[in-house]
């Protein structure tokens, strides 16, 4: 028997540089109970229609929360056609994105709490009908029960507890420990190569990356919108369209954090590409004009494509490869033991 256990979780905010807090909701303050209840579940196959599939399944630790194979399956072996994104630095969406369409790759989800059931009532991910067959599969565990009461003070378990505690352990997913944060920290000297990588990325009409992914005073590597990157001339996903109906918002998918891009691959919404050479490549040379294409990718068109060198590429990929967390998909706090 557990009785309720409200101890504030403390949450570590990196200190670097450019690092901020982000806000948690006034109804879902994080507890130590919370995030425990909340990883507990994450890696608990019995949110699963048939009792074999978790969110861990497709947002894999290893990879940095996001899923190795080129689309994510589901709790009856269906495929769907984008694969699972990583789960890491989510808390500062709900503090840059203010259009509403936040999470997920087509901005399906307002915030946090409702990004966390979605997965759960998608027939293709996890196959309940409803959440009235999670809610009772939960309610009669013998474990359960016990565990959201020290939680919430109480045994009931409802839809809105259930994404309160998955979202309090996903805003506790925060990697900033890579050789580019060491370096910010003076822990480390940056190679020469990593620095002309760097120079590249923030350079205007030369990698152009910066626009999308964040200048070097934003530690997060996107700018939590959504952007149509040149991928298809006409869009078999639709994208951000899906959600909104605007003709302007065809083929437009949410930024992607450059973070831990070792762990991530394959790359796209669609997976298209498996390596990060093949990633440079494509910005380089293989972007393709659409109606609603963003104007940082059409801007290099008449140029024909960034027009980067051997070694400009190979610095870009040194750079991107500084970006790698190794610490955070290694570490206990996050992992199912």
């Amino acid at each position: 028997m557990y009785a309720y256990d409200p101890t504030p979780y403390q949450l570590a905010i990196p200190t670097n540089l450019g690092w901020s807090s982000f806000p948690i909701p006034e109804d879902n303050p994080m507890t130590v109970a919370g995030v425990e209840l909340g990883k507990k579940l994450f890696y608990d196959p019995i949110l699963s229609a048939n009792n074999t599939q978790s969110c861990a399944s497709c947002h894999q630790a290893a990879n940095s929360f996001a899923d190795p194979n080129s689309f994510s399956k589901g709790a009856f072996g269906q495929e769907g056609n984008r694969s699972a994104p990583p789960l890491y630095n989510l808390g500062w969406t709900d503090k840059y994105n203010t259009t509403g369409h936040k999470f997920f790759w087509d901005g399906g989800a307002t915030d946090m709490e409702r990004q966390a059931i979605g997965p759960i009532l998608n027939p293709i991910e996890m196959g309940n009908k409803n959440m009235f067959e999670v809610l009772a599969r939960l309610q009669k565990d013998a474990t359960y029960p016990a565990l959201f009461r020290k939680a919430f003070g109480s045994d009931s378990i409802t839809t809105v507890k259930l994404a309160k505690v998955i979202s309090q352990f996903e805003r506790t997913l925060i990697s900033s420990n890579s050789n580019w944060d060491k370096a910010e920290r003076r822990q480390r000297l940056r190679t020469p190569s990593e620095i002309n990588g760097m120079m590249i990325f923030i350079s205007e009409g030369k990698g152009d990356c910066f626009h999308c992914h964040g200048n070097l005073s934003s530690p997060y590597f996107t700018d939590f919108g959504f952007h149509n990157n040149g991928l298809d001339v006409n869009p078999k996903d639709s994208g951000l369209y899906r959600i909104t109906g605007k003709a302007e918002d065809v083929g437009r998918f949410k930024t992607p954090s450059l973070r831990n891009l070792s762990f991530t691959a394959p790359y796209m919404h669609d997976s298209r590409f498996k390596t990060l050479m093949e990633v440079i490549e494509f910005y380089n040379s293989g972007t393709k004009h659409s109606a609603t294409v963003d104007p940082m990718i059409s801007k290099n068109f008449d140029k024909g494509g960034l027009n980067l060198t051997p070694q400009d590429k190979l610095d870009l990929l040194n750079f991107l490869l500084s970006l790698n967390d190794s610490n955070f998909i290694n570490d206990p706090k996050h992992i199912f033991p």
